[in-house]
């Protein structure tokens, strides 16, 4: 009896041991595949996929990075997948659509480094200049709480509305004080902004999406966001904790890049600014 016992103890012993080691090891492993294999970015495609796959084919290889890019055409996808790891990291929006994301939703984005300013515009098919808008217009401007806010603060700067003061970027519609020619505003998913365009007067449209619609922010908008001291600066962003993943350092390094500047002033031609 005595040495059965002493013996199922061994066993039991040896048992836990080796269950301890196994956790052990699957945790080492766990860990080192966190920052191994390819680094899965969720991206707009114009200009953030475009720059990413900039990288991917002429810098990522030699600096060791295997990169692989994801094209979403939302701005909620990006988020929700960054945040349930389906992607390691995304590069789409702002800080203040961030923040604003984070709040409602209770994900855990954060930013790893800034790279381009994508200036808001206003557009139209059927007026040339701003201030040819007719009374009773109709505009279209994104639905998104940032970017709608930006989309009237862009029409408050250039004296079409007035708005109440304080109210920032979370501006809506009701924040409007002053309306002379009695515009009429239809709030739309910002990717739906250049699309209404044949059937609104005109649209505040974001530039990712204005320069996927062949428009040219720096030559075709009625009115254009200023670039300089603007907070509105694009990044790559990652679920919390993930900052430090090699990876994740070595691409934000590469978008930072002589090379990446240059590629942004080349193809881009002030439409899209380099922040860095």
């Amino acid at each position: 009896m005595r040495n059965t016992i002493k013996i199922t103890t061994a066993v039991l012993a040896a048992g836990a041991l080796t269950l301890g080691l196994t956790a052990c090891g699957s945790q080492e492993e766990s860990s080192g595949s966190d920052a191994s294999g390819p680094l899965t970015v969720a991206a707009s495609p114009v200009p953030h996929a475009e720059i990413l796959n900039f990288v991917k084919d002429n810098l990522a290889e030699k600096a060791g990075l295997d990169l692989e890019v994801k094209e979403v055409t939302d701005y909620v996808t990006p988020n929700t997948s960054t945040e349930d790891g389906s992607v390691d990291a995304n590069y789409f929006q702002t800080q203040a659509y961030l923040d604003d994301f984070n709040k409602k939703n209770g994900t855990h984005i954060v930013p790893a480094g800034d790279v381009h300013l994508e200036p808001l515009g206003l557009y139209s098919e059927k007026v040339k200049e701003a201030d040819e808008l007719k009374s009773g217009a109709t505009i279209a401007i994104p639905n998104d709480t940032i970017n709608e806010g930006r989309a009237l603060q862009l029409l408050a700067a250039n004296k079409i509305i007035t708005i109440k003061e304080g109210v920032g970027f979370e501006a809506t519609p009701s924040d409007i004080t002053g309306n002379p020619k009695k515009l009429k505003f239809k709030e739309l998913e910002a990717a739906q902004t250049p699309r209404a365009l044949a059937d609104v007067d005109a649209a505040v449209v974001n530039g990712n999406y204005a320069i996927g619609a062949d428009l040219k922010p720096a030559e075709d908008a009625l009115v254009l966001e200023a670039a300089e001291g603007n907070p509105h600066a694009n990044f790559l962003a990652v679920k919390e904790g993930n900052e430090g993943d090699p990876r994740v350092k070595k691409l934000a390094e590469l978008l930072t890049s002589d090379e990446v500047r240059k590629f942004i002033d080349d193809k881009y031609a002030g439409s899209v600014v380099a922040a860095f």
